[in-house]
C-alpha cells in the first residue's frame, strides 16, 4: 500500500481541519488567556425553549408573555405554533404581514428569539422525501428570517436508521448552503436515541466532513447522557460552534437506556455532573444562549406555566454563576 497522499485528499483533509478547528479547544491557542474573561463582560444569555410550556396549550404570543413575565430575554420558539399563528390561505405559506406583527411585538417586549425548533425531514434516504424536507424547511428558515430569528435545529426527524457519517455530512451540507442565504444557522441537532445523531464523535465528524465553517452543534444534557457520551466530549468543542445549549437534567431512576424525554427535571435537581458542564463551556468560550428544555408532566400538574419557566431559569443561573469557572 502507497504512504503517498494525493494532492486531492490532502486538499480535503485540509479543508476538514479547517471545519474541526472551530470545534476545538481554544485553550491551546495562543490567546488563551482572552477564555479567561470575567463572565460579567460576556454575552451569555438565558433563554426558554417554549416546548416546556407546550403543555398548557397556549397559543404562541401566550407563551411570549409567559416568558416575559418569567423574567426572559430570549426563546426558542417551535414551528407549528409560528405555523398556527402566521397560516395564509395556502398551509404550505406564512402570512408575511402576520410574521411582521411578531417581529414589531417581540421587538417591542424586548424579546430575542434565539431560534426555532422544527423537523423537516433532511436527513431520511427517500430521495422524495428529502426533497419535500427541503422545501419546507426553505420555507421555515425564510419566515425565521423576517421574525430576526438567528438559528433552527437541524435533528435526525423522520428516521431511526443508521446513516453513514459521510452520507450525512452532505446532506446536512445541504442545509447550511439553503440556510446560508437567509442568515439562519442550522444546528445539528444530538439526539440521545437515534442511531446516526446519538453519540458526539459521530456529530463531529459530520460537522468536520461538511468542509464549512458554519457548522454547528445543538446540545442538550439530556439527550448527551441519554445517548452515553461523556461530557468530557465538551473540551473538544468550541464555544462558537455551539450557540444554543439545552439546559435539563436527569434523575438516578429509571436506567438510562429506558429514559425518555418526560424524565427531565430541572437543572442542578438530577445527578449530570454540572461542576465539568459548566467549567468546559465557559473555559472554551461559550457565549450564547443556555435554553431551559424539559418535558417533564408531574410540573405541569405542580406549577403554572410562569412559576415553572421561573425556577429553570433561577435554576440554570445559580448552575452558571457557581459553576462557569
Amino acid at each position: 500500500m502507497s504512504n503517498q497522499v494525493s494532492r486531492r485528499n490532502f486538499i480535503q483533509c485540509g479543508a476538514c481541519l479547517g471545519t474541526a478547528a472551530l470545534f476545538l479547544n481554544k485553550a491551546y491557542s495562543a490567546d488563551a488567556n482572552a477564555l479567561a474573561q470575567d463572565k460579567a463582560e460576556t454575552n451569555v444569555r438565558f433563554c426558554l425553549n417554549l416546548g416546556t410550556i407546550r403543555s398548557y396549550d397556549l397559543r404562541l404570543i401566550q407563551e411570549l408573555e409567559v416568558a416575559k413575565k418569567a423574567g426572559y430575554s430570549s426563546v426558542e420558539i417551535w414551528l407549528d405554533r409560528l405555523t398556527d399563528y402566521a397560516r395564509a390561505d395556502d398551509p404550505r405559506v406564512f402570512n408575511q404581514n402576520k410574521l411582521k406583527e411578531l417581529k414589531k411585538y417581540v421587538d417591542g417586549e424586548g424579546l430575542k428569539i434565539e431560534g426555532a425548533i422544527g423537523f423537516a425531514s433532511w436527513i431520511v434516504d427517500d430521495e422524495r422525501r428529502r426533497a419535500d424536507g427541503l422545501e419546507e424547511l426553505k420555507r421555515q428558515v425564510e419566515a425565521l428570517a423576517t421574525i430576526g430569528a438567528s438559528c433552527i435545529a437541524a435533528p435526525a426527524s423522520g428516521t431511526n436508521d443508521k446513516i453513514p457519517v459521510e452520507t450525512v455530512a452532505k446532506r446536512y451540507r445541504t442545509v447550511l448552503e439553503l440556510c446560508e442565504p437567509y442568515g439562519v444557522r442550522p444546528l445539528l441537532e444530538l439526539w440521545g436515541v437515534s442511531q446516526t445523531l446519538g453519540k458526539v464523535s459521530d456529530c463531529l465528524a459530520i460537522c468536520a466532513e461538511t468542509e464549512r465553517t458554519d457548522a454547528a452543534l445543538l446540545l442538550d444534557v439530556y439527550h448527551m447522557f441519554r445517548g452515553g457520551n461523556s461530557f468530557s466530549s465538551l473540551a473538544l468543542i468550541s464555544g462558537s460552534a455551539t450557540p444554543v445549549f439545552h439546559m435539563n437534567d436527569y434523575p438516578s431512576e429509571p436506567p438510562r437506556e429506558k429514559m425518555n424525554d418526560g424524565h427531565r427535571v430541572f437543572p442542578g435537581d438530577g445527578r449530570a455532573p454540572w461542576s465539568e458542564i459548566m467549567r468546559l463551556l465557559h473555559k472554551n468560550g461559550f457565549n450564547g444562549a443556555f435554553s431551559f428544555e424539559i418535558f417533564n408532566q408531574d410540573y405541569r400538574k405542580q406549577y403554572s406555566a410562569v412559576d415553572q419557566a421561573r425556577i429553570g431559569l433561577e435554576k440554570m443561573q445559580t448552575l452558571y454563576e457557581e459553576y462557569a469557572k
